[in-house]
């Protein structure tokens, strides 16, 4: 692309850094079928209709139209038009009910691939960019336990990208039947509206989340307040949990004996058992924190968001809940749980925060080096051996002085140069990084463990 020609939101990462991209999407792929996990790709686009019903980032839907229909979208309803996809979630739904014949259920899926939303680019936010999802959909019925294993095998993926320059991360889980039953108890009903408030205090702090529960969902100050000091609640414990929410449904006079309690009662249920047991197999990586809403609407009972001890200002870069009306056919219901990694989000930290470096730009280990333009064919030869061994090869682009092809090699990081036999010499390579060379064969020669593979490092170091 033309320089200054770059679109704002639109990443377009240097050789060296999609190395690191690339090495963070297939650790996360390789954690994720150790998981069981089966991957799939769905189509980017999506009907209107199916992204129009998914709360505040309907807002930020990419709409598609042809150059020939400029100027007629406006006979065509948003519900009949296609629209980018903004998250993996929609999609996996609609491919679980076209599908639901051939699939096996529980169905476990991964996906790691491109979504668009048409929100302010800022740092670490893009308007394009990679998300890496795990979700779980049951056919009718889902158990709870899943509740607890995808956000532990979250946690999993996120210790195994911490090679990558990631500090420790840590899931922070709310139960929205918790919430809405708390919301109900104190006289609260626009329940959907309340949760996308609540989801902006960490954006907006609590004065204006306060302002918005009053001004556009119809609370008193005494509910704002009392939506607030819930908010406030955090354990890591079941037991800690349970006892600070009953303490506070009390102080705020809220019914025991009302639907409402009993709904928030079976929330806490759930949110209590996932911090126990997420505890009994990871301490510490999972804590209750009922500021977690989640702003779209198809979640409906546990729901998640991860963080990184000292990189607050990147927000939450893995989350997501439970869901158990999106997916439907007939009266068949297919409940799911899920969690999504804003893989471009946490790219741009490893990037930018951790410096993450490839340990060189090209994949290849060897350049063969080319005596004049007559011989390339035995360069040819001599590489096409070394890759049929698994050993990356390139070939020198110039017969050029050797010199050259050597400061070629060097540019690009690879750290061995392959010298074609001549009449005064035999076959050999050369370890550009340590400076020694040796006699070689292509059906022996094998490089040092060290050199062979094109790895990630992070720190200012990029000796």
């Amino acid at each position: 692309m033309a320089k200054g020609a770059s679109l704002s939101g639109f990443p377009e990462w240097l050789p060296e850094e999609r190395v690191v991209e690339q090495q963070a999407i297939d650790t996360l792929r390789r954690i994720f079928e150790l998981n069981g996990f089966l991957g799939i790709e769905t189509r980017a686009v999506e009907q209107g209709s199916s992204l129009l019903k998914k709360g505040e980032t309907s807002k930020e839907i990419y709409l598609l139209s042809r150059l020939q229909e400029e100027g007629q979208e406006n006979d065509t309803p948003i519900e009949d038009r296609l629209g980018l996809h903004f998250d993996l979630t929609v999609p996996l739904s609609r491919y679980v009910v076209e599908n639901s014949g051939a699939l096996t259920f529980p169905f476990k899926r991964w996906q790691i691939q491109k979504v668009w939303r048409g929100e302010r680019p800022q740092e670490g936010r893009f308007r394009e960019f990679i998300q890496a999802d795990i979700d779980v959909v049951g056919n009718g019925e889902l158990p709870e336990h899943y509740e607890v294993e995808l956000p532990l095998v979250m946690v999993n993926a996120m210790e195994s990208l911490r090679a990558f320059g990631l500090p420790k991360a840590t899931v922070h889980a709310n139960n929205r039947k918790l919430s809405e039953g708390f919301y109900r108890g104190i006289g609260l009903s626009d329940i959907e509206g309340v949760l996308r408030e609540i989801d902006k205090l960490d954006k907006v702090g609590a004065d204006e989340v306060t302002k918005l529960l009053i001004d556009t969902c119809g609370a008193t100050s005494d509910q704002a307040d009392a939506c607030l000091r819930l908010a406030e609640l955090s354990a890591s414990t079941g037991a800690d949990l349970e006892s600070q929410f009953n303490e506070l449904s009390r102080q705020c006079g809220i019914d025991e004996t009302s639907k409402a309690f009993e709904l928030a009662q079976q929330g806490l249920s759930t949110l209590a058992m996932i911090v126990d047991e997420s505890s009994r197999i990871r301490p510490g990586s999972v804590i209750a924190d009922l500021k977690i809403a989640r702003g779209l609407d198809y979640y409906t009972g546990s729901v998640y968001e991860t963080f990184l001890e000292g990189a607050e200002s990147l927000g939450s870069i893995c989350s997501g809940g439970r869901y158990d009306n999106l997916a439907s056919q007939g009266n068949r219901k297919y409940p799911g749980v899920g969690l999504s990694i804003g893989l471009s989000r946490l790219v741009s930290y490893m990037l930018h925060g951790a410096q993450a470096h490839a340990s060189r730009v090209s994949p290849a280990c060897v350049l063969v080096a080319v005596w004049n333009e007559e011989s390339r064919g035995e360069s040819n030869r001599i590489a096409r051996e070394l890759r049929v061994r698994g050993i990356s090869t390139d070939v020198s682009p110039k017969a050029v002085k050797l010199g050259k092809q050597i400061r070629y090699a060097d540019h690009l990081g690879i750290p061995y140069v392959w010298f074609p036999a001549t009449d005064d010499a035999e076959e050999s390579v050369k370890n550009i990084v340590m400076g020694e060379q040796l006699p070689a064969g292509t059906k022996s020669w094998t490089p040092d463990s060290v050199y062979a593979q094109q790895t990630v490092q992070f720190g200012s170091d990029k000796g």
